[in-house]
């Protein structure tokens, strides 16, 4: 691994945790619990990543009055059950400590709410590996009128790291473009819930299909970023 402590940012759901059917399970249950249509797997599974209240009413068509009711059953069984269904994805422990090792900080940039998403890494044990960890509202509601999107959190998680410079890690189009947004290169991987195609056609720079070939792909950004510095430096303009 080089030496460079470029930060890396870590999407949760579909890139560090495989849910196993805890998140669709809950929207399903909530559904059904009010009454309403429960979309077939394909679609469940499209809700994984974006920001839970959006994909209930683009996706399930929730009806606006019944959003917060169907949030509030969804949270109810996703700490209940849902997050002991899920599990990590194979090598993530051991990419997140030979990081920690090396000196690189390493952050997390969720739309799942921010005191969740900790409390889903700390089911796993890994939330101590993280500089940060950043993620929607606890009521999924606008924070100062403006609704808080993947950019919006990855902007926010480089404010703590104090830097903009950083490689992004995730498995949807959301991930990519807030990152773009922000001026990172990201890393897709093909072990979440995107569909074929969707990372690529979002822009990002090269798609991985298991932990060693994540941690190839992330020396190999992180000592290009290296050389720039270091070119930016010897030519005296900084």
């Amino acid at each position: 691994m080089t030496s460079t402590t470029v930060p890396v940012i870590f999407d949760l759901d579909g890139t560090l945790v495989d849910p196993a059917g805890g998140i669709t399970d809950g929207i399903a249950s909530a559904l059904r619990g009010l009454g309403l249509p429960v979309p077939g797997q394909d679609l469940l599974d499209a809700m994984i990543g974006p920001k839970l209240s959006d994909s209930l009413l683009n996706v399930a068509q929730v009806p606006a009055g019944l959003l917060d009711e169907v949030i509030r059953r969804y949270r109810e069984y996703y700490v209940a059950t849902g997050i002991g269904q899920g599990r990590l994805y194979p090598g993530i422990r051991e990419v997140l400590e030979s990081f920690v090792a090396a000196g690189t900080p390493v952050a997390v940039a969720t739309q799942k709410p921010q005191k969740l998403a900790r409390t889903v890494l700390a089911h796993y044990g890994i939330d101590g590996y993280f500089r940060t960890i950043r993620g929607s509202a606890d009521d999924e509601t606008a924070v100062e009128g403006v609704p808080l999107g993947k950019t919006e959190i990855i902007a926010a998680a480089l404010r703590d790291l104090d830097t903009q410079h950083a490689v992004m890690v995730g498995d949807r189009a959301q991930d990519v473009s807030g990152a773009i947004a922000n001026g990172l290169d990201c890393i897709g991987v093909a072990w979440g819930f995107a569909p074929d195609g969707e990372l690529e056609d979002a822009g990002s720079v090269t798609v991985v299909h298991d932990a060693g070939e994540l941690v190839k792909a992330i020396d190999r950004l992180q000592a290009i970023h290296a050389a720039a510095m270091s070119e930016v430096t010897n030519d005296g303009n900084v």
